[in-house]
C-alpha cells in the first residue's frame, strides 16, 4: 500500500473556525512570519466586492483616524469655548469690582450678561426692603422670594432647566415669554438673593448643562454686595 493510498484513506481532520481563531490568538506573529498570506485573505466589502486583509486594516485605521480627528476637534472646540467664557467672566468680575453702589453692581451684571455673554434675559434679585429698589437693582423681601421661588433657593444649589411659569414670571417679570432658565442662589451668612439667566427656548437650558461660570459670578456677588450696603443700600433680612 502506497503512502498516497494511506493519505486518501486517512485524510487530515478539517480545522474548525474556533481552532483557527485560537491558534492565531496564541501565535500573534503568524502573519509576520508569513506575510505572503495577507494577500491571500479577502474580506467581503459592503459593496459586494472583496478586499485584502491589508486593505481592510488600512480602511479600519483610516476610520479610526477620522474618529480621533473628530474627538480632537471637539476637545479643541470645548477648550476654545471655555477660554472665551473665562475671558468674559474675568471682564465681568473686573466691572463688578469697580461698582460703588448696589445699583451699579446690578447694572454691570445685567449689561455684561446680555451684551457680552449674549444671554437673552438676565436677572439679579437681592433680598431686603422692596421700597429701596432702584432702576437697576431689584430688591424683594426674602419671605416673598421663598413663597414664589422657594423650591429654587431652598437647596442653595444651581438649578437649570424648564421652570414653572410662576417661577419664570417672578425671575423675569418684564421679559415676556421665557421657556427655560439657569438659577443660582446668592448664599452668604444668610440668603442674600438670586441671579438667573433665561431663554425663550424651552430647551436651551437643561438639567445636564453646567453652571460653573454662573456659580463663580454668584460667589463674587456674595462677597461684594455686603461691602456696598454701607452706602445706604438695603440690608439683608
Amino acid at each position: 500500500m502506497t503512502a498516497e493510498t494511506n493519505a486518501s484513506e486517512n485524510p487530515s481532520p478539517e480545522l474548525s473556525d474556533d481552532e483557527v481563531r485560537d491558534y492565531l490568538k496564541e501565535h500573534t506573529d503568524f502573519f509576520e512570519r508569513h506575510p505572503d498570506m495577507l494577500d491571500h485573505l479577502h474580506i467581503a466589502h459592503s459593496t459586494g466586492s472583496a478586499v485584502s486583509l491589508v486593505e481592510k486594516q488600512v480602511s479600519v485605521l483610516r476610520e479610526r483616524n477620522v474618529e480621533m480627528r473628530k474627538r480632537l476637534n471637539s476637545l479643541t472646540g470645548n477648550a476654545r469655548d471655555n477660554d472665551r467664557l473665562y475671558e468674559l467672566t474675568r471682564t465681568l468680575i473686573l466691572r463688578l469690582l469697580e461698582a460703588n453702589t448696589l445699583d451699579e453692581l446690578a447694572l454691570a451684571y445685567a449689561q455684561s450678561l446680555t451684551e457680552d455673554f449674549d444671554v437673552e434675559h438676565a436677572s439679579i434679585i437681592l433680598f431686603g426692603d422692596p421700597k429701596q429698589s432702584t432702576d437697576n437693582c431689584r430688591i424683594e423681601s426674602a419671605d416673598s422670594a421663598r413663597i414664589e421661588i422657594g423650591a429654587l433657593i431652598k437647596g442653595k444649589k444651581s438649578v437649570c432647566g424648564a421652570l414653572r411659569k410662576e417661577e419664570l414670571n417672578y425671575l423675569f417679570p418684564k421679559a415676556g415669554e421665557v421657556g427655560s432658565a439657569a438659577v443660582v442662589p446668592l448664599c452668604g451668612a444668610t440668603d442674600m438673593g438670586v441671579i438667573a439667566v433665561g431663554s425663550s427656548d424651552a430647551n436651551y437650558y437643561t438639567s445636564s448643562m453646567g453652571t460653573l461660570f454662573l456659580a463663580h459670578i454668584a460667589d463674587v456677588l456674595v462677597r461684594l454686595a455686603p461691602r456696598l450696603q454701607s452706602d445706604g443700600d438695603p440690608e439683608d433680612t
